[in-house]
């Protein structure tokens, strides 16, 4: 993808198939990116949760809808040398500390009466040498925290405006020696020169941690546009036991891709059947700012027109 026009991109953990959410903001961050001249690519964010087969069935879903996309798809398990090198650079700034903390004493805590809540407490951000080395020799693994120097970030939202956020001394590689997603997807969206992140708005909250980690690291912060999810009947988000909400489930219904695309348009507002006529209609602006509450038999034909 080349940086000199920008680029958007999605990025879906393999995890399972696409449900209609994540296709419907698969189609919103190609919306996002191709009426705005940037490049779109995809990435499968496979660092975990990945399930056999599901990134080539994600891949053949948004293709069967109509989306396409600029250059190879890239796997960021292909890219962890730039991951441990940005962590080294934070290391060599002064910018991390071994964290021996179970998830557990890391809830508890967190419940305590003082700081924000969902804020890592700073339990071992100030361990002595010998602390460290006394926590090493009961076996602990130790993941890699950020030693943050603040502990909010405001970033400017294109749906939502300005967003203010806690940023605490967040995880950068996990005990098992993983980069953490809040660190891989900073590094992988500035090499890839992705100036647009267009995702639902259950990341919202992390957005100021990623946004203040860009700036550290030297890159740019991205345009975000945080966009509404698709929930259930019950207010919640979707899931596999919901019924109908992937592309495979529709078509064993006798619903074909153009169906369910019109379907995802008409949740926007618009009628199409196509990425491309529906591109021609796109206006930020007049999208819904509230949650798509997905009915059981929910469908839309296809437009008649040309």
């Amino acid at each position: 993808m080349g940086t000199h026009r920008g680029a958007g991109r999605f990025a879906p953990s393999p995890s399972g198939d696409l449900h209609l959410g994540n296709l419907r903001t698969a189609l919103l961050a190609w919306l996002f990116a191709r009426s705005t001249g940037r490049a779109f690519g995809i990435r499968i964010e496979d660092l975990d949760r990945v399930r056999s087969g599901a990134d080539e069935r994600q891949l053949a879903d948004l293709a069967a809808l109509g989306l396409d996309w600029d250059g190879p798809v890239v796997r960021q398990s292909e890219r962890l040398t730039l991951h441990h090198a940005a962590i080294d650079r934070l290391t060599a700034a002064g910018l991390t500390y071994e964290c021996y903390c179970t998830r557990r004493e890391i809830q508890q805590a967190a419940a305590a009466p003082h700081g924000p809540m969902g804020a890592y407490p700073g339990t071992c951000r100030d361990l002595s040498e010998a602390e460290r080395t006394a926590r090493r020799a009961d076996g602990r693994p130790a993941a890699l925290r950020l030693r943050s120097r603040t502990t909010e970030f405001e970033i400017v939202d294109g749906l939502r405006g300005r967003y203010r956020g806690i940023v605490d001394d967040f995880v950068l590689r996990r005990g098992d020696g993983t980069p953490a997603y809040n660190l891989a997807v900073v590094v992988d969206d500035a090499d890839q020169g992705i100036d647009q992140v267009v995702r639902g708005d259950d990341l919202l909250p992390s957005t100021p941690r990623q946004a203040y980690l860009a700036t550290l690291l030297g890159a740019n912060v991205p345009r975000y546009a945080h966009v509404p999810l698709v929930l259930n009947q019950d207010g919640k988000r979707l899931a596999k036991r919901d019924g109908a909400v992937t592309l495979a489930d529709r078509r064993a219904l006798g619903e074909s891709p153009q169906q369910v695309f019109a379907l995802l348009a008409d949740s926007l507002g618009f009628r199409a059947n196509h990425p491309h006529e529906l591109l021609e209609q796109f206006a930020p602006a007049v999208l819904p700012t509230t949650p798509w509450i997905l009915a059981s038999g929910d469908v839309v034909e296809p437009s008649r027109n040309p």
